[in-house]
């Protein structure tokens, strides 16, 4: 089992394209203005500019054309959530979102409205601002949401240290989605308060200060989005595949560890925590409704992903 998600970590192509962005990255770094007001920007999921005694929050993202094309609605609700979750992952509160929509047929640009709509309403961020062309020759959907956090609360992607304790923290009560069979939805069937609890588990953990570092499980899955938290954070990882669980609807439907950590779990964070701070970050994230668990701990081997189980370990990629 542990050669098959060696290989299927390697060959993920959601992986592959964030490690080809790293170029892209280094060359906006090199080459582009600097401010003192900026505190953390490129590698984080948002970016912090400080004011006074806060941060305010910056994300921006795209959702991809197939997915407008062949499920407008869940890519209106999608613009949204997953800017909304990039901006909790720092234990941040979301304020506001600016929406670019571009469309070619005006009941595809319907349904996208009435995607972001349905999220704007559940997960209560109001749109702002944005750019739509409705007599597109393309599809196009991108947002950007601000938020904001007080200073000493701020939880970077940048600040696992060696010997910190991995949690993976899932909402388990999800089903697969109707997009793709890599997509666990838990939220188009929830109500707001419930959604909202879950996410906010991430505000106390940011008040508590239990984290070091932490990330929103992204479209790169559970290995994916850990390879970007250890390349920003400079260290690596060594993940135990059998403490990774599975949840009991997924089991029920026969999906295999490989298949599960490819998935975009759209309620779910990856943190690193301190050995001492590990129990009341479980404890606290039960206590919003989330499952949360060690899969691993943070070594001194930059940016390579280790995996083991009972019998080996493989050194699988280094980001």
């Amino acid at each position: 089992m542990l050669d098959k998600i060696a290989g299927s970590i390697r060959k993920n192509k959601n992986i592959l394209e964030k490690k080809e962005i790293n170029p892209i990255i280094k060359y906006i770094d090199s080459n582009t203005f600097k401010s003192s007001r900026i505190f953390s920007a490129l590698g984080e999921d948002s970016a912090a500019i400080k004011n006074k005694d806060t941060y305010i929050l910056v994300t921006t993202d795209r959702i991809i054309t197939s997915f407008i094309e062949n499920y407008p609605f869940g890519a209106g609700f999608s613009s949204i959530l997953v800017s909304v979750d990039d901006i909790y992952a720092c234990g941040g509160n979301p304020l506001a979102a600016s929406i670019i929509l571009s469309y070619k047929n005006t009941n595809v640009g319907e349904k996208i409205l009435e995607g972001i709509s349905e999220a704007s309403n559940k997960f209560q961020i109001p749109i702002v601002r944005g750019h739509t062309n409705p007599n597109g020759q393309c599809y196009e959907l991108s947002s950007t949401l601000i938020g904001e956090i007080k200073k000493e609360y701020y939880i970077s992607a940048g600040g696992a240290q060696v010997g910190d304790k991995l949690i993976l923290a899932v909402d388990f009560d999800g089903r697969v989605g109707k997009a793709s069979k890599l997509f666990f939805d838990t939220t188009t069937f929830k109500p707001s308060e419930t959604v909202l609890k879950r996410r906010r588990s991430m505000n106390r953990i940011a008040k508590l200060k239990l984290a070091t570092a932490a990330k929103d499980i992204s479209n790169g899955g559970i290995f994916g989005t850990t390879l970007q938290l250890i390349k920003y954070s400079g260290v690596g990882i060594d993940i135990n595949v059998n403490q990774i669980i599975i949840p009991p609807i997924l089991q029920k439907l026969k999906y295999t560890l490989e298949l599960y950590s490819k998935m975009y779990l759209t309620t779910s964070f990856i943190l690193t925590v301190s050995e001492k701070n590990t129990k009341k970050m479980i404890h606290t994230f039960k206590e919003y409704g989330m499952n949360a668990n060690i899969i691993g701990k943070i070594i001194d081997e930059e940016n390579l992903l280790r995996i083991h189980d009972d019998n080996k370990s493989i050194d699988v990629i280094k980001f």
